[in-house]
């Protein structure tokens, strides 16, 4: 990257660093059973709900007992299932059409991120509209309170339950943007780890290694505040003692909510703080290839961070300390050594793969000029690169 736009990303990231105690950031209020849903609802004045979620969760039965409360209590519930793993403009457009049609008053994401991200544009495109969901990419573009927003994370990783993001694909052009703005923070979020105990070994996994992911990227970035900080740490403690124990027995409830709790952690540190180029570049293959977000996360992590090199040594050793991996005495290079071992370990122990199989070298170019335009200047990443630099990102996860 040259000089000059260095110049301009560090000076972008320092005004955005400045401007983080004057910005409406809240946090969703937590609920912790189900009957309190109910309670929102008829506070409220809620007669019409409807909830969005995706196929897979509906099938296991995941969402049944909330449907049946919520019909139990006299609210007519409406349900959009048909989320994709990378939600779609088209989804959107759908399930908003779906809302307006049976009069609801109440959004309801249960599931992952991707059902959060659909849920959070479809009350942007509720209350505005006449605003195209593309022109709602990039920052604060809707500036109006959506309808009451609750969200059920049934995985313990995207955070999303917690951030003003809203990650959509274009159903057309296969570009996947996001949108930012402090009124898609869900007003309340249940983190009941009942709703997690079905979820599958390789979703466990990846959407932790996404916690993981949002509380790292926080930890070695040049925007975390002390508030930020103390929960990326606490989050990536909490993740290195309990997923592989979530991994290996689904039904480990400590284990589960301990893991709900870092994600909500995670997702308020990066709320505030941002991301860097492991999303930017892993958002570039969920729009090309569908690449579960998750997952690519999981893939790229270790080898961006080895990739920032001599940038992120001292950050990485510090948390190494703080969490309990390294000892005091021990020298700032073994220490980050050490976390960067424990991540590829854990990658490993849980059978995720070091490469993406479905990378195509001829679409690199293409994609890392989405990364580029994504991260910079807005992610307050430890080292600076341009598209051109960003390409040897996706060689790192091509298969031989």
């Amino acid at each position: 990257m040259n000089i000059f736009r260095k110049a301009f990303h560090r000076a972008f990231n320092a005004v955005m660093y400045a401007l983080i105690p004057l910005f409406p950031y809240r946090e969703p209020k937590p609920l912790n059973e189900l009957d309190e849903v109910i309670g929102v609802l008829k506070a409220n004045s809620v007669s019409r709900v409807m909830i969005v979620t995706d196929k897979g969760i509906r099938s296991l039965g995941l969402t049944k007992p909330l449907e049946e409360l919520i019909e139990k209590s006299g609210i007519v519930c409406t349900v959009y299932d048909s989320t994709m793993p990378n939600p779609t403009s088209a989804n959107v457009e759908e399930s908003r059409e779906m809302y307006v049609k049976n009069g609801c008053q109440a959004l309801i994401a249960f599931g992952g991120g991707s059902a959060m991200d659909c849920a959070k544009a479809v009350g942007a495109r509720v209350v505005r509209p006449k605003m195209p969901l593309d022109k709602m990419a990039g920052l604060i573009k809707i500036c109006k309170r959506l309808p009451l927003f609750i969200a059920v994370p049934t995985t313990a990783g995207t955070g999303s339950e917690t951030t003003v993001a809203s990650v959509i694909v274009d159903s057309e052009t296969h570009r996947k943007y996001v949108i930012n703005d402090f009124c898609l923070i869900p007003r309340y979020a249940l983190l009941d780890p009942m709703v997690t105990v079905g979820l599958p070994k390789y979703l466990t996994s990846t959407t932790g290694m996404d916690a993981l992911t949002h509380a790292l990227e926080v930890y070695v970035g040049r925007s975390r505040t002390k508030q930020t900080k103390a929960a990326a740490v606490e989050a990536v403690r909490l993740i290195f003692e309990n997923l592989e124990k979530a991994y290996e027995n689904g039904a480990d409830i400590e284990a589960r909510q301990k893991m709900l709790r870092a994600s909500y952690l995670a997702g308020t540190a990066f709320t505030k703080s941002y991301v860097g180029y492991v999303h930017a570049v892993a958002h570039t293959l969920g729009g090309k290839y569908g690449v579960a977000h998750g997952l690519a996360n999981a893939v790229l992590l270790p080898k961006v961070l080895r990739a920032y090199g001599d940038s992120v040594t001292k950050s990485l050793s510090e948390l190494a300390r703080a969490v309990g991996l390294a000892k005091n005495g021990m020298s700032d290079e073994s220490a980050a050594e050490l976390i960067l071992s424990h991540i590829e370990g854990m990658n490993e122990r849980m059978q995720i793969p070091s490469t993406l199989s479905c990378v195509k070298r001829e679409d690199i170019p293409a994609m890392a000029k989405l990364a580029d335009k994504e991260a910079n200047p807005l992610y307050p990443v430890p080292v600076l690169w341009d598209a051109k630099e960003l390409e040897a990102l996706y060689h790192l996860v091509l298969e031989d």
